[in-house]
């Protein structure tokens, strides 16, 4: 059964994390440039691209989480709307998430390189992986079910900063999976 990342905890989602980075050694540690570089067609992306791209998304929210650990949040008028940020927060984790069907085009600020990807992707993502651990980490300190962020891409949305932990492991397994089907097909180097 395909898992729900709406219902995570944070635990969860930090065991996600760990996981996902475990993952991302075992199977792609060991491509070469020429393998992180290929792409099927002119209009996807490489498996360095997928990663690249996930690396800058979730920079995106660190700055929103080092807000909180720092103790410097506080809800603006729009994050205080109530509904809002529970329904914007599930209706974007679902949307992220590998079950969902609907391709959806990353905002450019989030966008990867369209030149070749450095070789080390891999382990800068491994690297990056670590630092989202830590952050994961240090908000179970903090009631981050009830804590009210601004998504970094699109303004108007707000969600939860657990659905913020959640949007980010759902979107780093739906390009782990595309990164699969790129290694899956048919003309990929060997």
């Amino acid at each position: 059964m395909p898992k729900d990342f709406t219902t995570l905890s944070l635990p969860e989602t930090l065991a996600e994390a760990e996981a996902i980075a475990q993952d991302v050694q075992g199977t792609l540690a060991q491509l070469n440039a020429e393998q992180l570089n290929w792409k099927p067609n002119a209009e996807s992306w490489s498996v360095g691209q997928c990663l690249e791209h996930l690396i800058v998304a979730d920079y995106a929210m660190f700055g929103a989480f080092d807000e909180v650990l720092s103790g410097r949040k506080r809800a603006t008028r729009w994050e205080r709307m109530p509904l809002l940020p529970g329904l914007f927060g599930k209706l974007l984790v679902k949307s992220v998430s590998p079950q969902a069907k609907q391709k959806l085009k990353a905002p450019l600020k989030i966008q990867p390189s369209t030149s070749a990807i450095d070789p080390q992707i891999v382990s800068r993502f491994v690297e990056h992986q670590r630092e989202l651990v830590s952050r994961l980490t240090n908000l179970d300190n903090f009631f981050v079910e009830k804590i009210v962020m601004t998504s970094p891409l699109m303004k108007l949305i707000t969600y939860s900063v657990l659905d913020a932990c959640r949007l980010i492991v759902a979107h780093e397994r739906r390009h782990l999976a595309q990164a699969q089907r790129v290694m899956e097909t048919a003309g990929f180097p060997q």
